[in-house]
């Protein structure tokens, strides 16, 4: 078994399961013959031999670690109980040390009654030294006020570690935030360049169709377009809610063949498109085959939109490191583009995408080119996840 997943399940059990081991190494080293009368010792109280009390000291001091975590203040409070008779006492235990965790632990953990807390401990201590003092020990005033600035270092420690972690949660609350805030406005991009793309082509055929009501027919068959556009309008969204949600259950990734219907959806809304493949799609759920699907999406978008009726040339071509997608339109529109104007858009469509293919490390370009051909190109590296 790796190291990697020992510590994993090690972190996965319970906050005093994992206290536990400490605990009982400082029972065990405490009750040790060889150990006793050598722990943390103040006053200057001459050692005692240890008796019944004594175990039971050393209880007090290390079994309240098992709450240090969960019970702050109060693993703090029992522990400095069990240290003041230790020292009252004279029997020096190791345990005694327990007093240094408890305090970490606090400074750490504790969430409310800090400085209460702090004040209460320090009045006790200072109880404590003058008890000490009169039982005839031979500590020095300097010797008490090292011991409680140790003591203070333990509870400032647990502070500071406690100050490091809240900055550390922040910074990533804040990251989170930031990220969050950038998926949403990817989705919302996605939405808006799918429903676009569809709701373009269905305006279009709906503004054909009042010009078809002499021929039923042909009025027939626009409405159909129309309905199979809004088919696959719920098909695409199914998809975004898909990235969303996995277990939305949605049709899937694009996949072989989806570019073409893209097409051929443009022609019968009236765009003479020219389409050529070369190489094989791959059947994939990447950002390759998603992006290639946008792309042409979105450049015969436009063209529905701003060159209704114009000539429009879509040429996909697959490799295994990269594809390229190029879809040319003529600058020549028919009468039938006004149609098409009346849309609107927002412009927002190719900046996403520009975006997106510059994320995966590709290239994008948008444009009009001397000839007066609006082309949109991108080369859209294989192979990234979605």
């Amino acid at each position: 078994m790796s190291e990697k997943l020992l510590l994993e399940r090690w972190r996965r059990l319970d906050v005093a399961v994992r206290d536990l081991p400490l605990a009982l190494v400082l029972v065990v080293g405490s009750l040790l013959p060889s150990s006793q009368g050598h722990g943390t010792q103040v006053g200057d109280l001459p050692a005692r031999p240890f008796d019944a009390l004594a175990v039971v000291v050393v209880l007090l001091q290390s079994l309240p670690l098992l709450g240090r975590r969960r019970w702050p203040l109060a693993c703090l409070s029992v522990v400095s109980l069990g240290f003041c008779v230790d020292q009252l006492r004279a029997y020096h235990s190791l345990a005694g040390t327990a007093v240094a965790v408890a305090l970490f632990s606090a400074g750490a953990h504790q969430e409310r009654y800090r400085r209460t807390g702090a004040v209460l401990l320090s009045s006790a201590y200072v109880l404590l030294a003058v008890r000490l003092d009169r039982l005839g020990g031979g500590e020095q005033v300097v010797g008490f006020v090292q011991f409680y600035l140790l003591l203070a270092l333990a509870w400032g420690t647990g502070a500071w570690w406690r100050a490091t972690r809240a900055t550390e949660a922040r910074r990533q609350r804040a990251e989170a935030a930031v990220a969050l805030a950038a998926e949403r406005a990817r989705i919302a991009g996605e939405l808006h360049d799918v429903v676009t793309h569809h709701v373009t082509a269905m305006v279009v055929q709906t503004e054909a169709a009042h010009y078809l009501t002499a021929a039923p027919d042909k009025l027939e068959a626009t409405l159909t377009e129309v309905a199979d556009t809004g088919r696959r309008a719920i098909s695409d969204l199914r998809h975004l809610l898909d990235l969303l949600d996995p277990e939305h259950g949605s049709a899937g990734p694009v996949r072989p063949g989806e570019v073409e219907v893209l097409v051929e959806q443009a022609r019968r809304a009236g765009q003479p498109v020219e389409f050529a493949q070369e190489g094989t799609a791959a059947v994939t759920s990447g950002s390759a085959e998603f992006l290639t699907y946008r792309v042409v999406q979105e450049a015969l978008t436009n063209a529905l939109k701003h060159a209704r009726g114009s000539a429009t040339a879509v040429r996909v071509h697959h490799r295994p490191q990269d594809v390229t997608v190029e879809v040319r339109t003529g600058a020549g529109a028919s009468a039938g583009a006004a149609v098409g104007a009346a849309v609107g858009g927002s412009g927002r469509g190719l900046a996403g995408l520009r975006e997106r293919v510059a994320v995966l490390g590709g290239e994008f370009s948008a444009g009009r080119w001397p000839d007066g051909d609006f082309v949109v190109h991108a080369r859209i590296p294989a192979g990234g996840p979605s």
